[in-house]
């Protein structure tokens, strides 16, 4: 199986249509070749002209740890180019920016979640290029949560970094298929061309959207691929005063406070919603981050495992696990006190909680004592039926 970046340098059809143009590059740590090697140095070996690179949150060296810590731009010591943040300064290219090439390559793994910005930042440079008559290549990569669809989607005019399209929040589309999706839904008249992955199928299991290749961490907490089934659930935590599990091992993979008590939750969940909890094995655990929320405090929690050979995807809907968990809690905990309220990813004056969730239906839904399990999953199940007649055409796998 070869990735878009690997199908680039083994055509040389397409590396004539690069080698007298320059090239810029959208890339992070996992913006690499099959034998591991980046995609900077596998061009500039390939001989393209590569001139200017650009680097998503969390930079693109990867070492930014959290959210709304800003990078800067710089210049790459081996091969002396600029490299420009787009999370820093601008978020948005300049046309300083596009001034830099002809073609922009975009070679970012992505982990199929609505609220992870990589593909805004995808949408960013599809407008930008689109106004001044750029072309942009999509290299694209395995979507690691595969097909699966789950969450509610972006209500309009709730668009924010965390959000930039009205799709549901775990999309199952890859980046070269939401790249397609983005130039149809918004009318973009922009030179777009994915360079699909080879012999690529998202629905075949063990992996279910991630083959069997080396895992690098697109962004710090992205740490496994337990860790992007669970994100399109568990991102939801970063809107409440519970700890995702940042300064612990498994971020992202785990949910808890100080003196939860998780067996009553866990019981309060089957009754609320048994059918939500199916897909992966939970398991009651303890852990104390190092640094975040809760620091050196130990949390009592709930670990998400998908990681085995039974796992179900079809089954394993994380959105409506995290959506039972925070009902849960507030059953045995009224008075915990839930959502965070500070800016989250620039946006001011609104809960985390709903930029995150693309609106505040959500965090309506778990405070309202007598709203029900089957209120929420027929709303779900409606969004999400539509959003996958809506993604169809668009598929390339």
């Amino acid at each position: 199986m070869n990735f878009g970046l690997d199908q680039v340098l083994a055509d040389q059809s397409l590396l004539k249509q690069l080698r007298h143009k320059r090239i810029g590059l959208v890339a992070h740590p996992a913006s690499v070749t099959h034998n591991l090697v980046h995609s900077v140095d596998a061009l500039m070996q390939a001989g393209v002209n590569l001139c200017v690179a650009f680097g998503p949150q969390h930079g693109m060296q990867g070492d930014k740890q959290d959210n709304m810590i800003e990078s800067d731009d710089y210049i790459d010591p081996v091969h002396r180019i600029p490299v420009f943040s787009l999370y820093g300064e601008h978020r948005y290219p300049t046309e300083e920016m596009l001034n830099e090439f002809d073609i922009l390559l975009f070679d970012l793994q992505d982990i199929g979640c609505r609220i992870y910005t990589f593909i805004t930042t995808l949408m960013y440079f599809l407008e930008a290029c689109a106004n001044s008559d750029k072309t942009i290549w999509v290299l694209d990569r395995p979507n690691p949560a595969g097909r699966s669809v789950d969450g509610m989607r972006l209500q309009s005019g709730h668009q924010s970094f965390v959000g930039c399209a009205e799709v549901v929040m775990r999309h199952g589309l890859t980046v070269g298929e939401f790249a397609n999706w983005l130039k149809f839904k918004y009318k973009l008249d922009v030179d777009l061309k994915v360079i699909p992955i080879k012999d690529y199928d998202p629905a075949s299991g063990p992996g279910f959207g991630w083959p069997d290749r080396v895992w690098i961490n697109p962004s710090p907490n992205a740490a496994s691929l337990n860790m992007c089934r669970c994100y399109g659930g568990t991102v939801l935590l970063e809107g409440t005063n519970l700890s995702e599990g940042r300064g612990t091992t498994r971020p992202l993979e785990v949910m808890g406070a100080p003196k939860l008590q998780i067996d009553k939750i866990m019981d309060a969940m089957k009754q609320l919603a048994e059918p939500w909890m199916q897909g992966a094995y939970l398991r009651p655990c303890y852990f104390e981050p190092v640094f975040h929320k809760h620091q050196g405090q130990l949390c009592h929690a709930i670990q998400i495992h998908t990681d085995f050979p039974a796992y179900q995807p079809e089954l394993f809907k994380p959105y409506r696990l995290v959506a039972l968990f925070l009902k849960a809690l507030l059953d045995v905990h009224p008075d915990f006190e839930l959502w965070r309220d500070h800016a989250y990813e620039y946006a001011e004056d609104l809960f985390p909680i709903d930029v995150i969730n693309g609106g505040p239906d959500l965090r309506l839904w778990v405070e309202d004592p007598d709203s029900d399990a089957n209120e929420l999953g027929t709303r779900l199940a409606r969004e999400e039926s539509a959003w996958i007649e809506e993604r169809a055409p668009h598929l390339i796998y």
